[in-house]
């Protein structure tokens, strides 16, 4: 049985002796590449008796530092949320997950004191595990040179990992899962994160339009930055019931209803009618049908879910649940 994960969000930890098997990285989307560097993390830290560790970091410091410059165009978009984040990381076997809070102190601190407050004092760290290329700091004036002198100071070894690659020699990384993502190439979504992809969270109660028209919804936030272009998806929703459920689904802001929407996730459920508000529910996105579009009247945005609708059950025919 796996042990509950333990999320610090501020040092130092609860239990601060413990010695860390660590890496350090945004973990967003969690792909092969990450799932590779947390199973070597596992593995070591089962091997030297240690705590499988990550460190993280909220925001991105991308995301920051395009905030702090004025430039939100260059904020990065998001695959998953905090939530599908951490129980991905869980279930590759980490145990310890310090969530660090990206501001100015995190951006201004020097290299040295990084390694001393964070890894050291902060997780005791043993063995840490970074790219080759990882810098930290301000500036981003550290790299792996400084952390194995570090290392030889203060008593952990440092690990490096290449780029995991797939079949093709393509490295696996999120901004490919982003640009698979972001026009809709689900295959390739599956083919980097070794899953379908999804989005999960809490059912919230909406306008209950879709009941009055005959297509109930299921209502599910979304990160504010989704990575997942917008439009009407085949969808399979899990959590709601001892089984899958199959679905259809439309991610945007729904402009012909509302001119100033937030993104939301809406699942009609085909064949299944149940009280969903509260639940959580993980919907796995599985074929792209086409983009959110803006109709000229309700009949016809009807006439359009209906087919959406007739397209689902055929695709669910054919490959079932």
């Amino acid at each position: 049985m796996k042990s509950a994960l333990k999320l610090y969000r501020s040092l130092p930890r609860y239990n601060c002796e413990a010695p860390s098997a660590l890496t350090i990285g945004n973990f967003d989307g969690v792909h092969l590449g990450h799932q590779a560097i947390l199973r070597r993390v596992h593995e070591q830290a089962v091997r030297e008796h240690l705590v499988p560790s990550v460190m993280t970091f909220a925001p991105h410091p991308r995301a920051y530092f395009a905030l702090r410059g004025k430039r939100p165009e260059l904020i990065p978009t998001q695959i998953s949320s905090l939530r599908d984040k951490l129980e991905a990381i869980t279930a590759a076997g980490i145990q310890q997950v310090y969530l660090a809070r990206f501001n100015q102190a995190m951006a201004d601190m020097l290299a040295q004191d990084f390694i001393e407050q964070i890894l050291v004092r902060g997780l005791n760290t043993r063995w840490l595990l970074v790219g080759a290329d990882f810098r930290y700091g301000h500036k981003r004036a550290g790299d792996v040179a400084l952390l194995r002198q570090a290392g030889e100071q203060y008593g952990f070894e440092v690990e490096t990992i290449d780029d995991v690659v797939d079949a093709e020699g393509r490295r696996i990384s999120s901004s490919e899962l982003r640009t698979a993502l972001a026009v809709g190439q689900l295959d390739r979504a599956r083919h980097l994160l070794g899953k379908p992809y999804h989005l999960s969270g809490h059912v919230i109660h909406g306008q209950k339009l879709g009941r009055q028209i005959g297509f109930p919804t299921m209502n599910i936030p979304v990160p504010e930055h989704c990575a997942v272009r917008s439009g009407i998806y085949i969808v399979r929703a899990h959590g709601l019931g001892p089984e899958p459920l199959a679905g259809i689904a439309s991610l945007g802001v729904r402009p012909t209803v509302q001119s100033q929407g937030r993104l939301l996730l809406e699942v009609h459920l085909l064949n299944s009618q149940l009280n969903a508000y509260g639940k959580l529910a993980r919907i796995e996105f599985l074929e792209f049908v086409r983009d959110e579009e803006k109709f000229p009247d309700l009949d016809t945005m009807i006439a359009a879910i209906r087919q959406d609708a007739q397209g689902a059950q055929d695709y669910f025919a054919i490959h079932g649940l």
